[in-house]
């Protein structure tokens, strides 16, 4: 019986990619008023991510140093002078950032949905805890999950076996109890697979069908819905609270 959900964070419950365009295209329009490139830019932060963020997650630099390393690039990238203070200058990128934070219209709804089921609800990420607590506080989501699990707490980043199976244990569960939900389908979905957790796929922009076993939605207001399915199935879920809300 699944006794906890936990969530992925960016591109689940909060909007990342929306917040990364309006604050590149900002950052790069000061430095470089009508860059010809300009509208490639979120994508190629975003590309730039998955390139640099790796090497803090092996352990090869630091926190600080991935994004020196990812503003250094970006800047190579399009042709702009690289700033001499690139703390500074990455600071500039992250005010700008920050303002733009919001969470996906369906994140409240899910919430509520879930709110009295007697389930846990709290959040597995590979983010740096000081900010993605801060931006659970902001879209006002913090109180509502407990605990916020991170690399910082659990010593290893999804998808290592041991991230997960530290989640559980830390949630004083055995893997199979525990669900995570998340956009990532290695890392949120078959990830914990490979340990005995549930992983329900996030798949937001209909990328592929999801591979044979896994369970997917498009939308978290679908997840209630989904609980109830799989556990009429009786495949490994029992919860009444879903199937009533479901069948009215």
């Amino acid at each position: 019986m699944i006794r906890a959900i936990l969530f992925d964070l960016d591109e689940t419950l909060f909007d990342h990619r929306t917040a990364v365009a309006a604050a590149v295209t900002s950052w790069t329009a000061a430095h470089s008023p009508c860059h010809p490139l300009l509208a490639e830019g979120p994508a190629l932060w975003l590309r730039l991510e998955d390139k640099h963020l790796p090497a803090w997650h092996h352990g090869e630099c630091s926190f600080g140093e991935q994004r020196r390393r990812r503003l250094r690039d970006y800047c190579h990238h399009l042709g702009l002078p690289v700033p001499a203070d690139l703390d500074e200058a990455y600071g500039q990128f992250l005010t700008r950032y920050e303002a733009a934070w919001q969470a996906f219209p369906d994140a409240y709804p899910a919430m509520d949905a879930l709110t009295g089921t007697g389930l846990t609800l709290g959040v597995l990420t590979n983010g740096q805890p000081v900010q993605q607590e801060a931006k659970l506080r902001r879209l006002g989501l913090l109180d509502r999950l407990d605990p916020v699990l991170t690399p910082d707490s659990l010593g290893h980043f999804k998808p290592s076996p041991r991230c997960y199976l530290n989640a559980a244990a830390k949630l004083g569960l055995a893997p199979h109890q525990v669900a995570l939900v998340g956009d990532n389908l290695d890392l949120d979905a078959l990830g914990p697979a490979r340990v005995g957790m549930h992983g329900i796929w996030l798949d937001r922009y209909g990328t592929s069908p999801p591979p044979p076993g896994v369970p997917a939605i498009r939308t978290l207001t679908d997840l209630p819905a989904l609980l109830a399915e799989l556990g009429e199935q009786g495949d490994w879920l029992t919860a009444a609270g879903f199937a009533t809300a479901r069948h009215g």
